[in-house]
C-alpha cells in the first residue's frame, strides 16, 4: 500500500557534494507515506556530523565504503515535529501527537533519512512521543547524540552485526567507576557525561576551559582544560574512557586506563592502538548508532523530568541551514545545534 501526498513542501537541498554553499533553500514534493510510516510535520532539526559527512560526499571514508548518494540530497536525521497523517497499518500514534526521531540511520545514510524538510516521513518503530516537558528544539537537538550515548554505555537495544568491529559492543557497569569523557561539551559529550552521572559514575570531563561551569552543571566531577594540560598525563587508573571526538588519537587515552579498563571511540577511523591495547588487557569497543523508538521513548521519561538535558549551542531558521552548517565547521559547538521551522 502507498499513499501518495503531492504537495509541494520547504527543503534543504544539495546538488553536488561541496561544503556549505551547496545547501539550497528550495522547493521538494512533500515525501510520499507507504506502509507503516507516519508523516510527521516538522518544527526543529537537529544537526549532527553525517549531515556534513553526507554533504561533502562521505570523502573521509575509504572509496569502497562510500555510499552511493542520488542527487538532490535533503540531509538530516534528527526531527521533532507533530504528526500530520499516518499509514492505515499504524495503530501507535494519533493525529496530532507530537513526537521526535532519529530517522533512518544508518539505513538512509547516503541521503534517505531527509530531515532538513517540512515535512518527513518516519516508520512507526523509529519514531517516539516528544517529552512534554521540553520545546522541539530540546527535543531535536536530542537523538542521534543521545542514543548514541545510551547504545554505547547503558544498553545497545539491537543485534544487528557490528559494521565497526567483528564483535557485539557491550556496555560496561558504571556504578561507582572512574570514568573519563573526551569532547565532554559537545554534542555526544555532554549527554554522556549525564548518563554516566545518573548510573553512579565519577566523571572526569575534558573540554575547553570556557565550558567548566556548563559541564560542573551537567554533573562533571572534575574537568581537564585540554588546552593547558593533556589529559594522559595527569589521569591514570580509569575504569572508562568514552572519546566523543575519536580519530587517530583516540589511543592515547589507553595510558589512563588501568588493566581491564575499557576505551570506546564515538569515531574509530584511524586508531591504532589495538595490539597496545590487548597487551595491556584492555577492551576497545565501538559501535554503529541505530534508529529506535522504544528507546527514544524511554530516554524521553529522563528528559521530561530534567534528570538530562540537551545543551543548545544556537539555532537557525530552516532557510539557513548553510549559516548552520558554517557555525558548525568552525567548531567548540557547545552542545547542538538546531534549525527551526515556522
Amino acid at each position: 500500500m502507498e499513499i501518495v501526498v503531492s504537495q509541494i513542501m520547504k527543503a534543504v537541498r544539495f546538488h553536488e557534494f561541496g561544503g556549505p554553499e551547496v545547501l539550497r533553500y528550495d522547493e521538494a514534493p512533500r515525501p510520499a507515506l507507504r506502509a507503516g510510516e507516519v508523516l510527521v510535520r516538522v518544527h526543529a532539526i537537529g544537526l549532527n556530523p553525517p549531515d556534513w559527512y553526507l554533504r561533502e560526499g562521505y570523502k573521509m571514508l575509504p572509496r569502497e565504503w562510500q555510499p552511493k548518494v542520488s542527487f538532490p540530497v535533503v540531509p538530516g536525521t534528527d526531527i521533532s515535529g507533530v504528526v500530520h497523517a499516518i499509514a492505515e497499518d499504524v495503530g501507535t500514534f494519533s493525529m496530532g501527537d507530537e513526537v521526535y526521531s532519529m530517522v533512518r540511520f544508518p539505513s538512509g545514510l547516503a541521503g534517505e533519512s531527509r530531515g532538513y524538510a517540512e515535512y518527513v516521513s518516519v516508520p512507526a518503530s523509529e519514531l517516539a512521543r516528544k517529552p512534554s516537558g521540553i520545546d522541539h528544539v530540546s527535543a531535536a537537538a536530542a537523538p542521534m547524540s543521545l542514543l548514541t550515548a545510551w547504545q554505547f554505555l547503558i544498553e545497545l537495544g539491537h543485534n544487528e552485526p557490528n559494521p565497526l568491529q567483528p564483535n557485539r559492543h557491550e556496555p560496561v557497569p558504571l556504578a561507582g567507576k572512574t570514568v573519563m569523557v573526551n569532547g565532554a561539551a559537545g554534542g555526544v559529550g555532554h549527554l554522556a557525561v549525564q548518563l554516566a552521572k545518573w548510573k553512579g559514575a565519577h566523571v572526569t570531563a575534558v573540554a575547553s576551559g570556557k565550558n567548566e561551569t556548563l559541564l560542573r552543571d551537567l554533573g562533571a566531577d572534575e574537568i581537564i582544560d585540554y588546552g593547558k594540560q593533556a589529559p594522559e598525563g595527569v589521569v591514570r587508573d580509569l575504569d572508562l574512557v568514552i572519546d566523543a571526538v575519536g580519530g587517530p588519537e583516540t589511543e592515547r587515552f589507553l595510558r589512563t586506563l588501568k588493566r581491564g579498563g575499557s576505551l570506546f571511540p564515538i569515531f574509530p577511523l584511524g586508531f591504532a592502538g589495538a595490539d597496545e591495547a590487548a597487551a595491556r588487557g584492555m577492551t576497545v569497543s565501538t559501535t554503529q548508532v541505530r534508529s529506535n523508538g522504544a528507546q527514544l521513548e524511554q530516554i524521553g521519561r529522563l528528559l521530561d523530568d530534567g534528570t538530562i538535558r540537551t545543551v543548545i549551542d544556537s539555532t537557525y531558521p530552516l532557510a539557513e541551514a548553510r549559516q548552520a552548517h558554517e557555525r558548525a565547521a568552525k567548531g567548540h559547538i557547545q552542545g547542538k545545534i538546531v534549525l527551526t521551522v515556522e
